[in-house]
């Protein structure tokens, strides 16, 4: 029995009974179910859009302005790194594999009104982003005196503030370190292995499938994303935003160009696609089947695509330069907007228009969207490839530092602490090349998931404060 197998055996009944609390589901009718962290997820979503009167289309075109400004190089605000940067460090961790696999499986299974929903759902998730955005900036800590523009921000220190400020210390400091030790798990899991294997894995594709010179060879794809990762990583939050900030407006752009293309290609059948879109999602003959499993699959993907309300995005944001929380916030909630509106329904509507959804096979996931893509570029695995790769790649970068900030939250803001964590962080990705640990990743995905718990209790109970700096923020804005 290989290690792989043994380790699995070893963890099966741990995330078994993680997986089980996580993704419960109920059944809602028409032979669907829908998980209750989804209703959790979504209600957050609704609430704070609307509790903050629809912060998400009031403030979207300032929200741009705000990206926009140039960054003053003699800026002495306190941070380490730019507006732009921050947003480019969360969304290298959002815009990923999902994209392509993820909406290609929602697609498939629920139709193409699972990509209307999709976007409902990315434009309310801009809300929660907003909150946690806001707040992960408030409640950031400098913890380094050596290094005073160091910082350290994130759910687990407002989650605890937030518990503190109602008198329940002790209370905080358990949900904090809870929402911590989830997030230090689930990196290792969504990160290290899933991504790495994943890359591997398409790399067969391309080199000859079962034929391929890299058959058991994983090793070496390991290595060789452990040292560019590590090159990176080594340097902190400011090394992995300059190369995220590089990264993602070049493969989002090169991955949504190629899409237009195809897209413009059967421009013929785009207006057919478009009406099919909202069609099947509320006309009567679509039937309650048909409408809750566009609902789910839509809501579903939008989730799992954009992580609103998980706060994995709040820890990166915490460390822009800037003495105005909701500014970062306003920046921050343009993520699930690129993420899951503009990078997702690119890939929904090539696989519409080309109509490929209809010979998938039930579950198909990136093998749907590259033979979408190929009906019109034969040479797209390549690019696909390289998609993948650099999606995998920039992933890896910001969920080591999320890694990083949760296990020094817990174990003390060292040198030693941060370099123990990329070490540990940097084996999973070896690991990960290799072997295929389907119960630790189950367990790690069901460890992620469990970040918004916290999280959005969090959330909900600082929800009065964020209201009133953002009524102040608008008083502001008015003024000027």
């Amino acid at each position: 029995m290989s290690i792989d197998s043994k380790i699995d055996i070893f963890v099966q009944p741990f995330a078994e009974h993680a997986a089980n609390f996580v993704f419960y589901s109920v059944p809602i009718g028409g032979g669907h179910e829908i998980k209750l962290i989804l209703i959790w997820l979504v209600v957050a979503s609704l609430f704070f859009t609307i509790y903050l009167g629809f912060v998400n289309f009031r403030y979207f075109k300032h929200a741009i302005d705000l990206l926009r400004e140039p960054a003053n190089p003699d800026d002495q605000t306190t941070g380490q790194i730019t507006r732009f940067q921050a947003l480019a460090t969360s969304l290298s961790g959002t815009i990923g594999l999902g994209n392509i696999a993820g909406v290609a499986v929602a697609i498939s299974v629920g139709g193409p009104g699972a990509a209307l929903w999709m976007v409902f759902m990315g434009l309310f998730g801009m809300s929660t982003k907003f909150a946690e955005v806001v707040m992960g900036v408030k409640y950031r800590q400098f913890l380094d005196p050596n290094h005073p523009d160091r910082v350290s921000g994130g759910p687990m220190y407002y989650i605890r503030e937030a518990f503190c400020e109602r008198n329940m210390p002790l209370l905080g400091g358990i949900m904090g370190s809870f929402f911590a030790i989830c997030c230090c798990f689930g990196v290792l899991g969504a990160a290290s292995l899933f991504q790495t294997n994943q890359v591997f894995r398409q790399a067969l594709i391309i080199t000859g499938g079962e034929e391929s010179f890299l058959i058991g060879k994983a090793w070496m794809v390991g290595l060789f994303m452990v040292f560019i990762v590590g090159l990176v990583i080594i340097g902190g939050i400011r090394s992995i935003a300059a190369v995220t900030s590089k990264i993602v407006p070049f493969m989002g752009g090169l991955y949504i160009l190629t899409g237009l293309f195809v897209i413009g290609t059967y421009y013929a059948q785009l207006p057919t696609a478009l009406v099919s879109i909202v069609t099947s999602s509320f006309s009567p003959e679509a039937g309650l089947g048909g409408f809750l499993g566009a609902l789910v699959m839509g809501v579903q993907r939008a989730v799992f695509s954009n992580e609103a309300g998980l706060g994995s995005a709040a820890i990166a944001h915490a460390a822009v330069k800037t003495d105005q929380p909701v500014t970062q916030g306003l920046v921050g909630m343009l993520g699930p907007f690129i993420d899951t509106i503009i990078v997702c329904m690119v890939t929904a509507l090539v696989i519409i228009v080309t109509g490929a959804y209809e010979q998938g096979n039930g579950m198909e996931g990136v093998e749907l969207t590259s033979r979408a893509f190929g009906s019109v570029l034969p040479w797209f695995p390549y690019v696909l490839f390289a998609v993948v790769f650099l999606f995998a790649y920039s992933t890896l970068l910001s969920w080591a530092y999320y890694g990083v900030k949760a296990f020094t939250y817990l174990f003390g803001n060292t040198d030693f602490n941060e370099m123990l964590y990329k070490i540990i962080f940097c084996i999973f990705i070896v690991i990960g090349a290799s072997a295929k640990l389907d119960n630790v990743i189950l367990l790690t995905d069901s460890s992620v998931f469990m970040m918004a718990i916290p999280n959005l209790i969090g959330l909900y109970m600082l929800a009065p404060i964020l209201k009133k700096d953002l009524k102040a923020y608008a008083e502001k804005l008015k003024a000027a």
